[in-house]
């Protein structure tokens, strides 16, 4: 079986919910310390929860696509759309939902011999990993309704996403294209370094700069400050508000296990 099949069967197996958890305050605020929940089967949460789920139907793929193109519009940018290029990356995209509309959403591009965006522009520095031996990845397509996510929001797109690119397809490094006016948030905040100069991206009419981070530091930061947001403060990233050490391997379990069943 293809990896692009087992991406689909994956997510069919999660087509609901793949975690919930109660997160009140506003991204633009900060967040306090929230009950998070996983969800280990698949059923009905409170409609005040947030929860994150995988596109897996046409219908939420227009919902990642509709709040992508509404954020990056506020902003001036232009969100890539049907004309994308030829051999564009396999991705899994991830949805936030909040009383069952879309507050955020995140996609992850997975390298299955088709390349990433990023080589449109860098691909001279994403061979340079792969020369390496390494395994690139990339997120991309981040959207998020400030004034109704969080950053515990926004800390679980994040994780969900890595978990299946780290836990499940074994990846080993990421890289982000973002515009020059937000590398400081990703570095200060997640930990990214810079990777590629800026150069104009037409995918959105505006330019970019690459990043790269490690998966081996995420692990680390992941088992130091995960599901303690209390450090939040003194730590100065976003990994305190990322799930627990053994949270973030009972989702993978899950996940896997759900993998596996649909498989069999």
């Amino acid at each position: 079986m293809g990896l692009m099949e087992r991406i689909k069967r994956s997510g069919a197996g999660w087509s609901k919910t793949i975690v919930a958890f109660r997160s009140p305050n506003p991204l633009r605020k900060g967040a306090e310390r929230a009950s998070d929940r996983l969800v280990t089967r698949i059923e009905r949460t409170p409609e005040d929860e947030f929860k994150i789920r995988l596109a897996t139907t046409g219908e939420r793929a227009q919902q990642a696509s509709f709040l992508v193109r509404k954020r990056y519009a506020e902003v001036g940018y232009v969100a890539a759309g049907s004309g994308q290029p030829k051999g564009c990356p396999a991705e899994i995209t991830l949805l936030s939902y909040l009383n069952e509309q879309v507050v955020g959403t995140l996609t992850v591009g997975l390298d299955v011999g088709q390349g990433l965006y990023a080589d449109e522009l860098y691909k001279a520095e994403t061979d340079r990993l792969r020369a390496e031996g390494r395994k690139p990845a990339e997120f991309t397509k981040l959207a998020v309704d400030t004034k109704r996510a969080s950053k515990q929001v926004l800390a679980s797109l994040f994780h969900i996403a890595y978990i299946h690119l780290r836990r499940i397809w074994r990846y080993t490094d990421m890289v982000i294209e973002v515009n020059p006016d937000h590398v400081e948030f990703y570095k200060r905040m997640l930990g990214f370094v810079d990777f590629g100069p800026e150069r104009h991206c037409a995918r959105v009419n505006a330019p970019a700069v690459l990043l790269w981070l490690e998966a081996d530091k995420v692990d680390r930061w992941i088992e130091d400050y995960g599901g303690r947001p209390e450090l939040a403060k003194q730590v100065r990233l976003l990994y305190p508000y990322f799930f627990s050490p053994n949270k973030d391997r009972e989702i993978a379990r899950h996940l896997i296990d759900s993998e596996r069943g649909q498989a069999e």
